[in-house]
């Protein structure tokens, strides 16, 4: 016999655990099952590598109303200042989070031990866990979805929530089609020490080669995404760590620092990517499996944990779990929110990825009239703190 259960989350990692943990804590008379393929507890897991992530407020007030996010974790930094800079140049903005009365922009979060953190809480949740296992088929009846493991375990369930990420192999079984479109760039990810310390301050810059980020983070580092053409990135990826961050300095100049030690480094491939349906049957697609989008401006998991608020919202709303009604208001509470920032970040990086002297003009412009204007400053502190409108909430 089939175990039966209200929901079933597939993937658990950040976007699939959150879901998992949120629901059980405001939605306590569900049943819920997570699946997921690695064992969390191994020393490598995909999920949680040693990348960072950058937590806008408005994610943080929802993760700490459920006690799923403490700021004052080890893995856990405030950003209080953002500078936003055009290399070569005049036009630069400044964002303070006392201009809007915060005392954060937002956190930069360590992936690894906040995954974990989150699968230690999995694990005394109610939801019962299928780890490792994974989905070997998925199939639709009018009151529910069948799923077959590879363990060979049956289950049942009212909803199912893909997670599995980006390369979402449960998205395939359940006929969504994602479309993606590779940007012309690759990304050095490496975690950079700072002689004097961070300050609390983050810094976007575009460069010749590419978009840069440095997010501040524990211990006195930077977490460093630095965008380049493919073969920059292998390069500098060959770099000894000497070479390496003199590279750094020259691209980046001195503002945040001496640059005193890196860390080991990855390289990451760039993609524009977006499901043609967020939903189906009884399903719908949360997290990287939904839309993957340019980590530059750091909201890709603020994105997926915006899909997770508005399902927690219309499971509380009663209706009817799954149903036809239920994955229509999914999907058009969450397209516009979807859409507003795959559009703001796409076009970010290519504006600024854009040699026209005309265009980068423009750019500094609006830069320098930003950081003389508070007001216009007011749209671009909102998407950093998450602050965007979706249904009623803002």
């Amino acid at each position: 016999m089939a175990k039966q259960f209200d929901v079933v989350i597939i993937g658990g990692g950040l976007a699939g655990a959150s879901c998992a943990l949120s629901l059980a804590k405001l939605a306590p008379a569900l049943s819920i099952a997570v699946i997921e393929a690695n064992n969390p507890a191994a020393e490598h897991h995909p999920s949680f590598d040693d990348r960072s992530i950058a937590l806008a407020q408005q994610s943080v007030q929802f993760l700490r109303q459920l006690n799923l996010f403490n700021p004052t974790a080890s893995f856990s930094t405030a950003i209080k200042n953002v500078t936003v800079s055009d290399r070569g140049h005049f036009g630069k903005t400044h964002i303070d989070c006392q201009e809007f009365n915060q005392s954060a922009l937002g956190y930069v979060v360590e992936v690894n031990p906040f995954g974990r953190s989150l699968h230690q809480l999995l694990t005394h949740s109610k939801a019962e866990l299928f780890c490792p296992d994974s989905v070997a088929s998925l199939s639709y009846q009018q009151d529910y979805a069948a799923i077959t493991l590879n363990s060979g375990q049956q289950i049942q369930a009212a909803l199912v929530v893909i997670a599995d990420g980006a390369q979402s192999p449960t998205r395939q079984l359940a006929n969504l089609n994602f479309t993606t479109e590779a940007y012309s760039q690759g990304a050095v990810i490496a975690n950079i020490e700072v002689a004097d310390g961070h300050h609390h301050h983050a810094f976007e810059r575009f460069t010749e080669q590419g978009p840069m980020a440095l997010l501040p983070m524990s211990k006195n580092r930077y977490s460093l995404v630095w965008c380049m053409q493919p073969q920059q990135v292998s390069e500098h990826m060959s770099l000894t760590d000497d070479a390496f961050l003199t590279a750094l300095h020259t691209a980046f100049g001195y503002r945040a620092g001496q640059f005193t030690k890196v860390g080991m480094r990855a390289n990451y491939p760039l993609v524009y990517g977006r499901a043609e349906s967020l939903i189906a049957h009884r399903t719908v697609l949360i997290g990287n499996a939904g839309h993957a989008i340019h980590p530059i401006a750091g909201q890709g998991f603020n994105l997926g944990l915006r899909d997770v608020q508005v399902l927690c919202d219309l499971v509380k709303s009663k209706q009817p779990l799954g149903s036809y009604a239920f994955t229509r208001d999914y999907a058009k509470q969450r397209s516009q929110d979807i859409s507003t920032v795959m559009t703001l970040t796409d076009g970010l990086v290519r504006l600024f990825s854009n040699s026209s002297r005309l265009l980068a003009l423009g750019r500094s412009c609006g830069l320098f009239s930003m950081d003389l204007c508070s007001s216009l400053k007011t749209p671009l502190a909102k998407q950093l703190m998450g602050q965007v409108k979706q249904g009623k909430r803002l």
